[in-house]
């Protein structure tokens, strides 16, 4: 036997730790969150096999701990294996970035708060630094991974297949997916290609994290819920799908989307997950169900010391040292919530102490009650009922689940007491025999009375159901509904029965006018739209109590203002009175208790008319029409009338709102005789990109080392002959020209001419660039350039470069996105307006190439059009 040279085992240990690219980002990732990242920016070239960069503003890497940074087993996490009894990083081990340099190229830039300038360190296989530079990035770490696999063809042959690509490159989005819920305040961005392909911004909590994530569409079926057990000490928490609602829209074909958490660290557990699954899937009896995954979050907070991570080099599995423990807890709060699920094993008896809650949203559900927990309804855990007392007669009566047919009222009270005797007769027998089976049944917990398994039919062993109490078939009237239904007494009628006065308005002449408004709500009336302005975001509470907080705050100037409002309102008011009461009263008043309204007009003789097969001939001679003589001139008239054929044989241009669609995202619109709808949203986008591509200038930071350009970093002496022929500034007292052409300092470039000297030649720098667009450098100046000398561009949106495009792509999508939900007619309307005299008639997409009209029909030009479409279809 030989040993194995060190090279040769750094790569077996480092392949079996980086296995693919999420790997590698996952421990890029977790590292960035351990250094107090609150923003990291992921991106991926060749779907990450040739370059993976991630970017974060964490503390950064000491200059004393850099030497040693990539070194396997040098860590700042741990000291001792005791300490991992009480980890709180996601990282421990020290394998991630050395193992990483073993099978890639990486280069690491930090910056601490201390330090002056950040620093980029490239690496080699081993973990050691082979140089060192200054560079010009901001507080933080980055990492750039090149070439990964380089020296693994086999491993690098797997990715081959785009299928694999694609694979790979969900895994990746759904991993950061799984942190942006977890982390609420992090802010999160995938590039692949230079395309931004998914995006999380800060958010305040979780729900808003899932809604950023998953869709509002999701995260409105799905409920707040948190349970809390003492002893271990167990903390359940998340989003789980309301009990009752559709599977469609709460649950997935794949488990991508159940996101479960042990002490905020994404893990995957079958047991846990086959819990979820069982009690989801229950509750509908279609089997298309039984093999899908819930959408849920469901986060397992545990002591530190009862969770072993360190099984997998991925630390996606852990080991539960109290699991069963937290199964229970976690299939009581499931019971609590989705009820009881009947199993052919018998129940287990465990003691419960326990709290779980579950917030409603805006709509409730049969199973509200669900919410409590067991010792919500029974108090104490230990205050369980004994077989040797037997329970209270209505105690019993009132704890009988609800049917359909033991909430239906009954007619026969001797049958319902009778039954309800019986039942509390044979409780005393069926404990005794319960008892005399098993010693630990003589006393059972509150979570299996609540279940509804605490008492079991000894011959069976099934747990005892609820009496059903069978009706006879209602065949007569009874006293009682025949005194309803006699003609002689009224029936009384909850509408009818209300009061005339209305809340907000007062009946004059037949008429409802509006109220006048007190001084406190005219004002609250204005200072609602500010509020609104100011917080688009806030709620109706938030709302009202910041108005009413103006209004205690208001001066006392500004009061009487709108309580001499308030006076002229209640004096028109009166005046509408006096003049309604000097006519006299009208024929109908909603005073009148029980009087029914007139009934409108009919319409059903013109519906059959225009739906009917065949048109219904009309009975008897029509009645003559009205005529009068007019005089006229007939070749006036004929010339009139080609003129307005050939008019409206036209069609008319543009475009003409109709109305707005319930969903409230859409338009109908009129354009000529199609109707369409119309995205104004899609619209806003384009037209604020075109505005940002035109007139935005991008902020450049100044760099601590200017960036020299050359003919060989621009491309070629013709480049450089089109930079220097740009528009300059004034030159300085030193002899420096500054460029001041629009093309460049739109674009984020700040670019300085120094003369020739006698001791120097004459040379160009880039002396700041903007700092809010991702790996902006000299090549995107050499696309400046390129657009300038081959395409003569010469205004600034025809310079932008591909990565400052994207960017301003983003911007306008993040700046639509801030516009209210729905917006009025009139915003519509000029939104219309704009898109017509700015985007023109070719230019109707979105920047996703989407259209913004949809069609949806033609209107018919004539009447035997419109019966053609109205004539139902014969079969």
């Amino acid at each position: 036997m030989k040993q194995l040279p060190p090279d040769t085992v750094r790569l077996l240990s480092s392949s079996q730790v980086i296995t693919s690219v999420v790997n590698v980002v996952k421990e890029l990732l977790e590292n960035s969150l351990d250094a107090g990242a609150t923003s990291i920016d992921v991106k991926l070239e060749n779907y990450g096999l040739e370059r993976i960069e991630v970017r974060d503003n964490g503390h950064g890497i000491k200059a004393a701990d850099t030497p040693v940074m990539a070194v396997r087993h040098f860590t700042s996490k741990i000291c001792t294996h005791d300490d991992l009894e009480h980890l709180e990083t996601y990282g421990f081990r020290g394998e991630a970035l050395g193992s990483v340099c073993a099978v890639a190229e990486v280069t690491v830039i930090t910056k601490t708060e201390e330090d002056d300038v950040s620093t980029q360190y490239t690496l080699n296989f081993t973990g050691g630094i082979v140089s060192k530079k200054p560079s010009h990035l901001g507080q933080g770490t980055t990492v750039n991974v090149l070439k990964l696999f380089k020296n693994l063809p086999v491993r690098r042959q797997y990715y081959s297949s785009t299928k694999k690509c694609k694979e790979e490159l969900k895994k990746v989005q759904d991993l950061l997916l799984a942190y942006a819920i977890i982390k609420p305040e992090l802010r999160l961005t995938l590039v692949h290609n230079k395309v931004v392909l998914w995006q999380k911004a800060k958010v305040p909590d979780h729900r808003s994290a899932l809604v950023a994530t998953l869709g509002p569409g999701v995260v409105v079926n799905l409920l707040p819920c948190h349970h809390r057990q003492e002893q271990p000490e167990i903390f359940l928490e998340g989003f789980f799908p309301k009990p009752g609602a559709d599977y469609s829209s709460t649950s997935s074909s794949h488990p991508d989307k159940t996101f479960i958490y042990v002490n905020n660290r994404p893990v995957h557990h079958k047991d846990i997950m086959k819990l979820l699954r069982q009690h989801y899937t229950a509750q509908y009896p279609d089997d298309g169900s039984r093999s899908r995954y819930p959408v849920l979050m469901l986060s397992l907070t545990v002591s530190p010391s009862s969770v072993d991570v360190n099984l997998t080099p991925d630390k996606t599995q852990v080991l539960l040292h109290d699991k069963e423990a937290v199964l229970i807890a976690l299939e009581a709060f499931l019971v609590s919530l989705y009820g009881f699920r009947p199993t052919d094993d018998p129940p287990a008896l465990r003691p419960l102490s326990s709290e779980t809650s579950c917030v409603p949203s805006e709509a409730a559900w049969p199973e509200e009650e669900a919410s409590l927990a067991p010792t919500d309804l029974f108090g104490d855990a230990d205050a369980a009922v004994r077989a040797d007392a037997p329970p209270d007669k209505d105690w019993i009566v009132n704890q009988m689940p609800a049917g359909s047919e033991s909430n239906a009222s009954l007619h026969d009270q001797n049958d319902l007491l009778s039954a309800e005797t019986n039942v509390i007769n044979k409780l005393p027998e069926m404990l005794e025999d319960n008892a005399s089976t098993d010693e630990r049944r003589g006393q059972f917990s509150a979570e299996d009375w609540s279940r509804g398994t605490a008492l079991t039919d000894p011959v069976s062993g099934r747990p005892l159901q609820p009496v059903s109490i069978h009706q006879p078939p209602q065949t007569n009237v009874s006293a009682p509904d025949q005194a309803l239904s006699s003609p002689d007494k009224k029936t009384l009628n909850a509408i009818t029965e209300k009061r005339a006065t209305l809340t907000a308005y007062d009946l004059i002449s037949s008429r409802a006018m509006r109220a006048p408004l007190s001084p406190a709500a005219l004002f609250e009336k204005e200072a609602r739209a500010d509020v609104l302005r100011e917080k688009p975001a806030a709620g109706l509470q938030d709302i009202s109590a910041a108005v009413h907080e103006r209004w205690k705050n208001l001066r006392e100037e500004d009061r009487k203002k709108y309580e001499e409002k308030a006076q002229k309102h209640q004096a028109q008011h009166e005046q509408r009175t006096k003049l309604a009461s000097a006519e006299g009263p009208a024929e109908t008043t909603l005073g009148t208790r029980g009087q029914k309204r007139k009934a409108p007009p009919s319409n059903q003789k013109l519906l059959d008319e225009l739906f009917s097969a065949q048109p219904q001939k009309k009975s008897g001679t029509p009645a003559p029409k009205p005529s009068l003589p007019l005089p006229c001139n007939i070749p006036s008239l004929r010339l009139r009338l080609q003129r307005l054929s050939s008019q409206s044989s036209a069609v008319p241009r543009g475009l003409r709102l109709v109305n707005q669609l319930a969903s409230r995202s859409a338009w109908v619109i009129l354009c000529g005789q199609r109707l369409m709808l119309l995205n104004p949203f899609r619209v806003e986008e384009a037209l604020l990109f075109k505005r940002l591509l035109e007139n935005n200038i991008l902020p450049a930071v100044s760099l601590q080392t200017p960036i020299q350009l050359t003919d060989g970093s621009l491309g070629g002496a013709e480049y450089t002959k089109a930079l220097c022929s740009m528009e300059k500034q004034s030159p300085e007292l030193s002899g420096e020209v500054f460029f001041c052409d629009p093309r460049l300092v739109a674009n984020g470039f700040k670019v300085r001419l120094i003369p020739a000297l006698p001791s120097a030649e004459r040379h160009l720098e880039v002396t700041a660039m903007a700092d809010c667009v991702p790996f902006l450098g000299v090549e995107d100046l050499r696309e400046i350039l390129t657009a300038v000398l081959h395409g003569k561009a010469r205004s600034v949106k025809e310079c932008r470069p591909l990565k400052v495009t994207n960017y301003l792509k983003g911007e306008a999508v993040r700046l639509v996105r801030q516009l209210p939900a729905s917006p009025s007619r009139a915003d519509v309307e000029e939104t219309l307006r704009r898109m017509e005299r700015q985007l023109g008639e070719k230019n109707r997409t979105c920047i996703h190439g989407r259209p913004f009209l949809q069609h949806m029909g033609d209107v018919p030009s004539s009447e035997e059009e419109a019966r053609e479409m109205l004539r139902p279809l014969e079969l």
